[in-house]
């Protein structure tokens, strides 16, 4: 193990940390020193220090193994969420130290679970410090430090290959260096568009900065106690459907349609099947509004029904509307689109939309072998052939991500929680979407549930955030090093 090379890379990831609780700290001084302002600067001192020290006390190494990679990505995912906590902590009001970490790795998870039941209250500065989080998280804690990685360093590959699912990499045509640099324009241009839009659209311009930094992580931390809803603009709805449906899309395919001047790139079938799947899912959720939700009007159960959709599948988690009371046939379609979420390569969470469709074509290719046992096919996407090992991947991915679902909610079940709450409460953290269904829906938070489920609720966002097979890793490397 280097421990070398991994605490500096760690190091610099908590840099970055640092830099935006320096931002939060102007935000405080423009809103008069507002309350947050000591809290937030003996965060900043205190990560800025540790972040330091191994570039001042440590040597530069020059090899890095898988192990060490691994170990890199998973130590910068934890140690942003220790240190990401501290304002909180320091700040006080709701913020126990389980609530803390909650909200923590909800932050950096681009979840968007909260614990409070006040957001309002919050200073300016705490605010954005919490979206900040979102911000940091959503384009990873991991090619945030690799923007500042030079391109020739012999870490740079190896971490983006590992901090990238084998599904991501398959839009990108590009070295390693141009793909970091191509997710981070997108990201950017993502953060300044929709904030301007916002902008332009009535809402303040502290609040447009705060939803930007959201929307491009897809995250859902609002500075509203009722979200977008508050605003009660059907331009902002808008605004927001349409750069949730785009934040949840594969970020090579937005910047090769840029790049080309064509949409061509998005000629494909797992972008069809995500914009299909978002229209039908939606015409189901508005029907049953209508039918049995309580609905009058067929223009307020459109908009709230494509809203919640695209808000669950984009794993963004905003709200316009009150879900706790909706017919189940609406819930079980927002269950379904939690489980799937969006594409890969983009700031979503979820199974994503490519394994879903892999999986589907898997199953009519073994339907259609077995009908025809002596022809020679195989499972083809977007025109593309892939191979047996790729399929079966995507296989062992779903059935690792069920079986941990399957485990978190009999965990969240022993802690004292109903079923509903269990079952709602894992879908929505291991899928980074934020907000559940009943007691744990759309304008309601995690408050209620107890320390136990939010800790289980806790590590159910991070595992889904790395794609799980990162802290297994290293979980297996702990347990082989000890045996």
């Amino acid at each position: 193990m280097n421990i070398k090379s991994i605490s500096r890379n760690v190091g610099l990831a908590l840099l970055v940390s640092a830099l935006f609780m320096f931002l939060s700290l102007a935000v405080s001084i423009i809103y008069g020193m507002d309350s947050a302002f000591t809290p937030l600067l003996i965060s900043f001192v205190i990560t800025l220090l540790v972040g330091a020290f191994p570039f001042i006390f440590v040597k530069k190494a020059s090899a890095m193994t898988l192990k060490d990679g691994f170990l890199t990505i998973v130590l910068s995912w934890i140690l942003s969420f220790i240190f990401g906590m501290l304002p909180y902590v320091l700040w006080g009001g709701e913020f126990t130290l389980v609530n803390a970490w909650f909200e923590s790795v909800s932050g950096y998870t681009a979840t968007g679970s909260t614990i409070l039941t006040d957001i309002e209250a919050l200073p300016k500065s705490l605010l954005f410090w919490r979206s900040s989080t979102h911000y940091i998280g959503g384009l990873g804690v991991v090619v945030f430090l690799l923007l500042v990685l030079p391109g020739a360093s012999p870490y740079r590959h190896k971490l983006t290959t590992m901090e990238m699912s084998s599904l991501s990499k398959e839009g990108y045509r590009y070295k390693s260096s141009k793909t970091v640099t191509i997710i981070a324009s997108v990201y950017l241009g993502f953060t300044v568009t929709s904030c301007l839009a916002l902008w332009a659209a009535g809402m303040p311009f502290f609040d447009a900065i705060n939803h930007a930094f959201s929307l491009a992580a897809t995250g859902g931390f609002s500075t509203r106690n009722a979200s977008v809803g508050a605003f009660d603009s059907d331009v902002i709805n808008v605004i927001f459907m349409f750069f949730m449906t785009v934040c949840a899309m594969h970020f090579g395919l937005i910047y090769a349609a840029f790049a080309t001047r064509s949409l061509k790139p998005m000629n494909n079938t797992v972008v069809k099947y995500y914009i299909g799947s978002i229209i039908v899912c939606s015409v189901i959720v508005m029907f049953s509004l209508m039918t049995r939700g309580g609905y009058q009007d067929w223009k307020e159960a459109a908009m709230d029904s494509f809203f919640t959709v695209i808000s669950y599948m984009s794993t963004a988690g905003f709200a316009i509307c009150d879900n706790s009371m909706w017919p189940w046939l609406a819930c079980l379609v927002l269950v379904f689109v939690s489980f799937q979420c969006g594409c890969s390569g983009s700031t979503t969470g979820g199974i994503k939309i490519d394994r879903i469709l892999i999986t589907f074509k898997a199953v009519g290719h073994e339907l259609k072998h077995r009908l025809h046992p002596s022809e020679v096919s195989h499972v083809r996407m977007s025109g593309q052939h892939l191979s047996d090992s790729s399929v079966m991947s995507v296989l062992m991915y779903i059935v690792t991500y069920v079986f941990l679902v399957i485990l978190s909610i009999f965990l969240v079940m022993l802690c004292g929680e109903s079923a509903a709450d269990a079952v709602s409460g894992v879908i929505a953290s291991i899928g980074s979407v934020g907000p559940g269904l009943g007691e744990l829906g759309s304008m309601d938070c995690y408050a209620a549930q107890s320390s136990m489920a939010k800790l289980i609720y806790a590590f159910d966002m991070f595992l889904g955030r790395v794609e799980i097979y990162p802290v297994l890793i290293v979980v297996s490397m702990m347990f082989r090093r000890n045996s």
